[in-house]
C-alpha cells in the first residue's frame, strides 16, 4: 500500500513538473539582442554612421528607446550619454564634443538604432555602446563599437581591387578554356572526316 501511494506522489509530481515546463515554454524569453560591428576605421573629417541593429520577441512600441554613450579611447570612466532616442524623437546629450554633430540615422521599425556622426576628428576616437530598450524586453546585453578617426593614407586598404582582378582572371580562363575546347573538337570532327574520305 505503502509503495503504491508512493508511485502515485512521483507521478503527480513528474506530471505537474511537465506541465510546469510546457506552460512556461509557451511564453518567448524576453531579452532583446543588439548588434553592432566591433570596429570602425573612418577617414578623419567625414560623416559615418554608426550602425546598431536588434533583435525583439515584442512588437516595436512608443516606448521603445535608443541609450547610444562614449568612453575616449583611454579612458576608464564610465560612458556618457551622447544620444537618446525615443517616442519618436532624438535628443542629443550634453558633451560639448558631439554638439550639433550627431543625429538619429536609424528606423526602429525595421529594428535599426543607428547614429549618424559628422566632422569626424580624431578626439572622437573611443568606444560607443549602443543599447535598446523595447517593454516589456528590456533586458539584455548593449552592444559596443570601437572608432578609430584615422588618415585617409591609414585606412585598411580595400579589397575590392583584388576581388574584381581575381574574378576578371577566372572569366578569361574560362573563355580561354572553352576556345580551347572548341578547337580540339573542331580537329577531332575534321579528323573523321578526312578518315571517313579515304
Amino acid at each position: 500500500m505503502k509503495s503504491t501511494v508512493s508511485f502515485f506522489s512521483f507521478s503527480l509530481f513528474v506530471y505537474y513538473g511537465i506541465t510546469l515546463l510546457l506552460f512556461i515554454g509557451t511564453f518567448p524569453a524576453t531579452a532583446i539582442d543588439v548588434y553592432t560591428p566591433p570596429e570602425m576605421f573612418v577617414e578623419n573629417g567625414t560623416t559615418e554612421i554608426l550602425k546598431c541593429t536588434f533583435k525583439s520577441n515584442q512588437v516595436i512600441s512608443s516606448a521603445a528607446s535608443v541609450s547610444w554613450s562614449f568612453v575616449p579611447e583611454g579612458s576608464s570612466s564610465s560612458g556618457i550619454t551622447i544620444f537618446y532616442f525615443s517616442g519618436g524623437k532624438g535628443y542629443p546629450g550634453d558633451l560639448p564634443q558631439f554638439k550639433e554633430r550627431v543625429s538619429w540615422a536609424g528606423d526602429l521599425n525595421k529594428k535599426d538604432a543607428s547614429i549618424k556622426l559628422t566632422k569626424l576628428q580624431f578626439s572622437d576616437n573611443g568606444t560607443y555602446t549602443c543599447d535598446v530598450k523595447n517593454p516589456p524586453d528590456i533586458t539584455g546585453v548593449s552592444s559596443s563599437t570601437q572608432l578609430k578617426v584615422v588618415l585617409k593614407e591609414a585606412l585598411p586598404q580595400s579589397n575590392v581591387g583584388v576581388i574584381v582582378g581575381a574574378v576578371t582572371g577566372s572569366l578569361l580562363l574560362l573563355v580561354l578554356i572553352a576556345f580551347i575546347t572548341c578547337l580540339v573538337i573542331q580537329r577531332r570532327n575534321s579528323q573523321h572526316d578526312y578518315e571517313g574520305g579515304q
